[in-house]
């Protein structure tokens, strides 16, 4: 057996300090932010938060005032070259050539990555099928759908194949099904080993699609990880959420009183609602005592905390 240690991976995005600002304005605060490899990442914050100035200084597009950012390594500012063939920048807003045809269209950037001329078709033809465009290989820009133009932006910067992608609030302006079909086709990006940062508004489509998230306010990182994890930075416990045989309520809630670590019990909506003091107590423990003292349990889950709650909860409403 090898005594090797394993390789250790650079994490796709890695930020420290990272400042940026317009004269008295401050749009980027000191923020320290990693994005390992392989996540699908939410940025989440309200209009003038700072989620863009973030993904166009991380796209080479922005120059940060201080602080200091790496793209797989690579440094924004002093090795922007070879980030910008790492990744692939989607804004919120992108101009389209409406007169061309769809595979015109990313021939033409695929010649500007210095794609081989005798590869393009292949490659123009694998990344439409990828974003579910394949029957609009001839079709003009113009006549497609809000929906089919932005999954033609997504095929734009997967042309050259990056490694990350940066995709500035890619579900805009789209209706319900199309934000579907986009969230859809980002899984099977991060399937095939993609990592992506998605700034995003629908918080709801976000707490399905991501594993982590960042939530910024007014240019400063107020949180980034799992969101279950938001509990333990709000110094709240878990909550739980219990269901008994009918009748046996008021025993039940005397019986999980007297166990240890409990913060509050109360009755909602016909369930026993246990707020516990920390993640440290075992709720285990408290299902064990209710089958002790003779009680039929017949639920016991615990209150998973909505990606809404945890940004009302954690933000102000603040803006620059």
């Amino acid at each position: 057996m090898s005594d090797q240690a394993p390789p250790v991976l650079t994490p796709a995005v890695h930020t420290v300090g990272l400042t940026r600002t317009y004269g008295s304005m401050t749009a980027l605060s000191d923020l320290n932010l990693t994005v390992n490899r392989g996540d699908l990442f939410g940025f989440i914050g309200s209009n003038g938060a700072g989620k863009t100035t973030s993904l166009r200084i991380l796209a080479t597009f922005l120059t940060p005032t201080s602080g200091t950012a790496k793209v797989l390594g690579c440094d924004v500012v002093t090795q922007s070259d070879e980030v910008r063939h790492l990744i692939g920048y989607m804004p919120d807003f992108f101009g389209v050539y409406k007169d061309m045809e769809v595979t015109e269209y990313l021939d033409f950037f695929a010649a500007c990555y210095k794609i081989p001329s005798a590869s393009r078709d292949k490659t123009v033809s694998d990344v439409l099928e990828l974003v579910g465009l394949s029957e609009k290989k001839g079709a003009l820009i113009g006549a497609l759908s809000r929906g089919m133009q932005q999954r033609l932006g997504l095929a734009r910067v997967l042309i050259h194949d990056p490694q990350l992608l940066l995709l500035d609030e890619p579900a805009s302006g789209l209706d319900p099904r199309a934000r579907i079909e986009m969230m859809a086709i980002l899984q099977e990006l991060q399937r095939l080993g993609k990592t992506i940062i998605i700034s995003s508004h629908i918080l709801s489509e976000l707490q399905s699609l991501c594993n982590r998230v960042a939530i910024i306010e007014k240019g400063k990182l107020i949180y980034a990880g799992p969101v279950q994890g938001v509990r333990d930075q709000m110094s709240e416990g878990p909550v739980y959420w219990v269901t008994v045989a009918h009748g046996t309520q008021a025993q039940a809630i005397e019986v999980i009183k007297r166990c240890d670590g409990i913060k509050e019990v109360e009755m909602a909506d016909g369930k026993i609602k246990v707020s516990l003091v920390s993640s440290e107590t075992d709720p285990a423990a408290i299902s064990g005592a209710l089958v002790t003292s003779g009680l039929r349990l017949l639920g016991f889950r615990e209150d998973e905390i909505g990606l809404e709650e945890v940004f009302m909860r954690v933000t102000r409403g603040d803006t620059q």
